[in-house]
């Protein structure tokens, strides 16, 4: 085993400190040695890129998002990347690509296998060795199918604590609910009629971490994912770990606790690989897992960004996107954030809470109904539900029905380009590269509102769409390979790099990076005059077009430029 950068020592004390606050000295006593037993039995090899630059930008696929007959579709995916985008983008997000029974592949059967429709690990490991690759660790929950819930059912020892028995005639309705689901699952067992605690669906059954022993295979999972290639490794529905009643379920300082497990015994053994929690919450909650800013997640999403966007085109107006923007935090050199606009998941609505106001909400929704998308609800815990989620392919989401498609590319790439300009990561669905629109065949078919984004595409018609240079698809595709292109030749947007927001018209979104690269987006539908003196002086070209410009120069609707001297 190569050197570690920490000794066993230091982090067993680490992991000590960490944890006491979740587990009693007596389980303390087993469950530390245990890890570190776990940690010793790995070898995992370390590339000398530890930080973050401009150059890492992340494409998000399912692995059979593209698919070609008699083909692995991990293979697949693999061959399309490197002919079309290996040059702009740097990393995959590779969502579930176990086996699994529901959820599009969050309802996973067993961890430690790949689903065999999609390949084998031997795929997974040949993507990651031409990308840097994020798997996901769905581990909130698995699926009642696993062997680990089909042994607690059966009465094994091994298992009867991975999951949370509870009476159902207690209250829950401090508890926190992300869908409008029942909370508790009866299951019949070797021992009689439980109930469990399934958050996300009756199929996908809690994680009992009040368990050492489960908490001990977990972190023997993530270890597993390094060793078959991740880089970064995505926690999935990460805040509702840890229960506790009459409270909210979601965020409690238990959670935190083990995420900074799990980031000690990382930063340990394999200190190049990034831990990213996904909370779909309001801002403050999302952005508590970053712990102090050095001893838990290294990146997390910026849910905000996609509703706001959302908002910002279709209302043709900055001003909540700026307020937003100039009231974020300088992450500190260990973290930054995950920018995204589009996923396998809609647009999540309470990210805005505090930011947009109800009319500007119902507004959204009224926009989703009018370009054939679908809304999604959550149970409040009182009797009422409320708007969870926005189920619709973001081409969709920003696009103006009356308007041409090019004036909708146009649209488009403008959002685009505020994520990727911004401070952080950026994170492209491979819908968004390719220029989809909401699948609604797909949701016809599958009968579940996320089925909208999450069509599977077929290689060979794709290679035919991308030939035929005024589709939409091979012009979103070359636009986003000139602008990702154009971002990985500038230091600027680097995720250290600094970050200035400037208020100039409300119909264009204006910042500086490095103070050398000013960002004007013109989210309007009007041409406008813009001062670049109002960002930064002797600004003489635009970095997208190549052309030298004025200190007054016109922005043509939905034009983004990124100006330097």
């Amino acid at each position: 085993m190569p050197a570690i950068d920490t000794s066993m020592a230091t982090l067993s004390k680490d992991l000590q400190q960490i944890l006491a606050g979740v587990y009693s000295p007596a389980q303390l006593k087993s469950l530390v040695p245990s890890l570190i037993s776990k940690a010793n039995a790995f070898s995992i090899t370390k590339p000398q890129k530890l930080s973050l630059d401009q150059n890492d930008i992340m494409l998000i696929s399912y692995g059979d998002s593209i698919k070609k007959d008699g083909e692995a579709p991990l293979h697949t995916l693999r061959m399309f990347l490197n002919q079309h985008t290996q040059h702009e983008i740097s990393a995959v997000h590779l969502l579930p690509c176990y086996p699994f029974t529901s959820d599009d592949g969050f309802s996973v059967i067993d961890y430690w296998e790949i689903n065999s429709e999609l390949g084998g690990w031997e795929d997974v490991r040949a993507l990651s060795a031409d990308y840097d690759l994020m798997l996901d660790a769905v581990i909130n929950h698995i699926s009642q199918s696993s062997n680990w819930f089909q042994g607690y059912l059966e009465g094994s020892e091994e298992y009867q604590d991975f999951f949370l028995e509870a009476d159902p005639q207690l209250n829950y309705g401090s508890v926190t609910r992300p869908r409008a689901l029942p909370l508790l699952s009866a299951f019949e067992t070797s021992r009689g009629l439980k109930h469990v605690w399934t958050t996300f669906s009756s199929d996908q059954i809690d994680l009992n971490y009040r368990s050492p022993a489960l908490f001990a295979k977990v972190v023997e999972l993530l270890l597993y994912y390094v060793e078959q290639g991740a880089r970064y490794i995505r926690l999935d529905a990460i805040g509702f770990m840890w229960k506790e009643l009459s409270t909210p379920c979601i965020h409690l300082p238990q959670t935190h606790a083990l995420v900074q497990a799990m980031r000690a015994v990382l930063d340990a053994l394999a200190p190049q690989v990034k831990l990213i929690t996904e909370t779909n919450v309001p801002h403050q909650d999302n952005i508590s897992y970053f712990g102090n800013g050095f001893n838990e997640a290294h990146m997390v999403y910026q849910f905000p960004l996609p509703p706001l966007t959302m908002h910002t085109l279709q209302t043709g107006n900055s001003d909540k996107i700026v307020a937003w923007m100039s009231s974020l935090d300088a992450c500190s050199a260990s973290t930054t954030f995950f920018n995204f606009l589009s996923s396998h998941d809609g647009i999540g609505v309470r990210p805005v809470e505090g930011i947009l106001n109800p009319s500007e909400v119902q507004h959204l929704l009224d926009v989703v109904d009018a370009n054939q998308g679908r809304v999604s609800y959550k149970d409040n815990g009182d009797g009422t539900q409320s708007p969870y989620e926005l189920n619709i392919n973001y081409f969709n989401a920003v696009a103006d029905k009356q308007a041409s498609m090019s004036t909708n590319i146009d649209r488009f790439m403008a959002a685009q380009t505020i994520l990727v300009s911004l401070a952080g990561v950026p994170g492209i669905y491979i819908h968004s590269l390719l220029g989809s629109e909401s699948d609604l065949e797909g949701l016809e078919r599958h009968g579940y509102n996320r089925a909208i984004n999450r069509a599977q595409l077929s290689v060979d018609q794709l290679q035919d769409e991308l030939k035929d240079v005024d589709s939409q698809r091979s012009r979103v595709l070359a636009r986003f390979k000139q602008l990702l292109g154009t971002r990985k030749t500038l230091a600027a947007f680097a995720p250290s790099a600094s970050q200035r927001i400037v208020k100039t018209d409300s119909r264009v979104v204006s910042l500086v990076r490095d103070e050398s690269v000013a960002v004007v987006v013109n989210i309007s539908n009007q041409s406008l005059d813009f001062d670049t003196r109002l960002l930064l002086p002797g600004l003489s070209q635009d970095l997208l077009s190549q052309q030298k410009i004025t200190s007054v120069t016109t922005l043509a609707p939905y034009q983004a430029m990124w100006l330097s001297a």
